[in-house]
């Protein structure tokens, strides 16, 4: 991917560090995201041999429209022993046409690499506010002659049931539960369920993954400072023993105001640990790939401490 904290997308428009950090998801979690949606898919798959390809850049014909592939993999897959392609297309806004292009993406991509791989898997991932059926299907046809027909997997996030989620431990469930569906007055209860798969996955994964899995849901939840300070305070009495790991959670609700939250009074002596956290949470996100301006903008961190931080 780009080093660029913004790059330029396939209509010219800059990504957003919001996009990086989707596809960051995605690229890190490509076996869980595919064993929470994708399950039969996901057991045909080695996920020991995939790796990112190079963001491929697709040209037309006559060379005058060019579109840059959101996410590209290539895995083995088990029954055919051999290597095929994975496409992977975030999409948030509602266009008449995606089916189509889904459609142009196979078609260049088949063409580009028909003799090294053979099946080419496209998925997209539908992230609207708005619950809508999205087209799936391409379909060309004649009376009496089906010339072509063209379907890609997909995943419309606002339709599924967040519930289903809350007792699983995958990473990407709980970097897109807020994306879920869900009612007004089921917001506090998903955020206090969201909390706890957090405090679950902490045991199972490094600080920089726990990081970017933060760093997404945290760009989906709408700001309730009354209602979320209440969520900490009843998982405070719930898990006493989790005191330390509530605590922590607070870095990527810093916005929210929680900077002066709860149990100030034990802020100053756990500051200098703190710092150190941050640091080593920041050099974890650099060896990820991410770069300095993405990292000061998921931690909340003047880019300049960033950037000290990736020295030391």
């Amino acid at each position: 991917m780009s080093g660029r904290t913004e790059e330029v997308n396939r209509k010219g428009k800059e990504v957003t560090p919001h996009d990086e950090a989707f596809k960051k998801l995605l690229q890190t979690f490509f076996a869980e995201f595919l064993e929470l949606f994708f399950t039969d898919v996901n057991a045909l798959l080695d996920h020991s041999r995939t790796r990112l390809l190079m963001q491929e850049l697709l040209v037309d014909v006559v060379g005058e429209e060019a579109r840059v592939l959101d996410l590209l993999l290539e895995t083995r897959y088990r029954a055919l022993d051999a290597y095929i392609l994975v496409h992977m297309e975030p999409q948030s806004t509602r266009q008449r046409d995606f089916h189509e292009r889904m459609f142009i993406y196979f078609s260049r991509l088949f063409e580009r690499h028909r003799k090294q791989h053979k099946l080419i898997i496209p998925i997209a991932i539908f992230t609207s506010d708005e619950a809508r059926d999205e087209r799936d299907t391409f379909v060309m046809e004649i009376p009496g002659l089906e010339i072509v027909r063209f379907k890609f997997l997909k995943v419309e996030l606002r339709k599924q049931n967040w519930r289903r989620f809350i007792d699983s431990d995958n990473p990407v469930a709980a970097a897109l539960l807020a994306k879920m569906g869900y009612n007004d007055s089921e917001k506090k209860e998903l955020r206090s369920a969201y909390l706890r798969m957090i405090l679950r996955l902490r045991k199972k994964f490094d600080s920089a993954r726990i990081a970017l899995i933060m760093s997404v849901a945290d760009m989906y939840f709408v700001p309730d400072r009354e209602q979320d300070e209440a969520v900490l305070k009843e998982l405070q009495e719930r898990y006493p023993e989790e005191g330390d790991a509530i605590m922590d959670l607070m870095p990527a609700w810093k916005r929210w105001g929680y900077e002066e939250g709860i149990e100030q009074g034990k802020a100053e002596g756990k500051e200098e640990g703190k710092e150190e956290e941050r640091s080593l949470i920041a050099r974890k996100l650099l060896s990820k790939g991410f770069t300095p301006e993405q990292v000061a903008d998921t931690l909340e961190l003047p880019l300049h401490q960033i950037v000290k931080f990736g020295k030391q």
